[in-house]
This record gives structure tokens, C-alpha cells and sequence, in this order.
């Protein structure tokens, strides 16, 4: 199967607003501030929240949960791992009945912090942004992620001076209470996102295709929206980030679908 579909959009960032899983593309860093917001028995339960449209299509709902068998480990696909949620407890009691399971429980909890994202991939020889943690300080222009517990790596901000870096500070740190992960962009650096399906890619990103697999061989999410930060011809991971199922584009749902409904592959 040809994993290049299709072209990516460009996209300036100065018009862009929602969650960074919702466009796939590259983004140009420009002036500005930029905001992209915001207990089951598996040996029973093959598919939830699971349905076939009028097209005989695998019917793939928002809040779905899939339990699924394959390469002898259960694999548990969800929008969302985060701690406390169905998915991260379906996780967590795999592994309390001593069941092989992907990912793991720590695997979903690392993944989406972003500085114990990139320490682990940079350790496992991914290259990784340079970052720092901070409460005020931040070089410019950089890309900022907020690090208190309603954070979430899908929302970043690139900033480029100091007015704005001010402002989105005292918002992603509740004026001060936590902590934030910036990251230096270096000049002409542009922003590659992109999705991947157990380690692939369906868009044009062939550039960046080979890390999906090495996330995934790292990680092993099922579903996962990687950030990049391109600076001439070299990639750094930014981020790993979940990514909603409306977010996704047909190409994506479809791929998906073939790994759930593959009758080897499933359980």
C-alpha cells in the first residue's frame, strides 16, 4: 500500500484556530500568537461503541473504545488514553490480569508530557526539539506548551515577542501556579503535522513517515497526531498528541478501519 496520499496543505498560522489535530499539513511559523485550544472484559468484548453505515463501512463514533488481538498482544485503540479514562482503565486491567497489552500504562502517561515524550524518543534516537522548562523566562520565537493537569500537547502557541509570550504565559501557567515547556525556533522553522495509524502515515508525509514507525515502535499508540518542527532540512519532534476521529481525514478513518475489521487481525 502506497502510505502517500495526496498533498498536504499550507497553511499560515496567523489564520488557523482549534486543536492542533484538526488540520494535517505544514504551518509556516509567522508573527503572531497563536492559539490551537483545546472496566471492560476483553475475553467479551470485541467491538464498542462500533457500527457499519449505509456504505458497509466500519462506523468509527466518537468515544469509541476497540479491544483487538494481534502480533499475540492486545491492542487498545481510543481518542484518548489520559489518566482516569475508560481506555487508560481498560490499560491498566490487561495489565492486572497479567495480559500482554499496547500500550502500556506508562507508555499513555509519558507520551502526551511533552518533555518526558521527547526524553524518551531521544533516548530511543528519535531527534527531538531542544526545550526547557520554565515560569517565565522563554527565548523567542518559540512554541509553548503548558505542563498543569488540564494540559494537553494539542494545544501549543508559537509566540515571537515578548508582549505576547507575557500573555500566553499568564494563561497557560494560571498566572504563575505551574510550569510550561517552551521550544526555540530557529529562523525559516515550519511546523509538519501529521497522523499516525499503528506507526503510518496516509498523507504526504514522506518526509517524516519513518518516525511514525519509530514513535510507535517506542510508544506503540495506535492512534496518534505527531508535531514537528522542521528548521532547513532537518525534523525535530515537537510533540505527540491524540487526535479525535471527526479530526481525521477520510484516507486516516480508512486505514483505521482496515486494522479493526481485518478479520486476522481482530479478536
Amino acid at each position: 500500500m502506497n502510505d502517500r496520499w495526496g498533498e498536504p496543505p499550507q497553511v499560515n498560522l496567523l489564520h488557523i484556530q482549534g486543536t492542533a489535530s484538526q488540520a494535517t499539513g505544514v504551518f509556516p511559523v509567522t508573527p503572531g500568537t497563536i492559539k490551537f485550544p483545546t472496566g471492560i472484559d476483553p475475553a467479551t468484548v470485541k467491538k464498542i461503541n462500533y457500527r457499519e453505515n449505509s456504505r458497509r463501512e466500519p462506523g468509527i463514533t466518537k468515544d469509541s473504545l476497540f479491544v483487538m488481538k494481534r502480533d499475540d498482544a492486545w491492542h487498545i485503540v481510543s481518542e484518548d488514553y489520559s489518566y482516569k479514562t475508560e481506555s487508560y482503565y481498560t490499560i491498566l486491567q490487561h495489565e492486572l490480569e497479567g495480559k500482554p497489552v499496547r500500550p502500556s500504562s506508562e507508555a499513555v502517561l509519558d507520551a502526551y508530557i511533552v518533555p518526558i515524550c521527547l526524553e524518551r524518543a531521544k533516548r530511543a534516537g528519535i531527534p527531538v526539539c531542544e526545550w526547557g522548562i520554565s515560569q517565565a523566562y522563554v527565548p523567542l520565537p518559540a512554541l509553548l506548551y503548558g505542563l498543569n493537569y488540564f494540559a494537553t500537547s494539542a494545544d501549543f502557541f508559537v509566540v515571537d515577542d515578548s508582549g505576547q509570550a507575557k500573555d500566553v504565559i499568564k494563561h497557560i501557567t494560571n498566572k504563575g501556579k505551574y510550569p510550561f515547556c517552551y521550544q526555540k525556533l530557529g529562523e525559516g522553522a515550519t511546523i509538519h503535522t501529521c497522523t499516525a495509524i499503528f506507526g503510518r502515515t496516509v498523507q504526504d508525509c514522506h518526509e517524516i513517515s519513518g518516525f511514525a514507525k519509530k514513535c510507535y515502535d517506542l510508544f506503540s499508540i495506535p492512534l496518534v497526531h505527531m508535531i514537528f518542527v522542521k528548521t532547513g532540512n532537518a525534523f525535530a519532534l515537537s510533540s505527540l498528541a491524540p487526535i479525535r476521529y471527526t479530526h481525521m481525514t477520510e484516507k486516516e478513518r480508512a486505514l483505521l478501519a482496515h486494522y479493526l475489521d481485518h478479520e486476522e487481525e481482530f479478536v
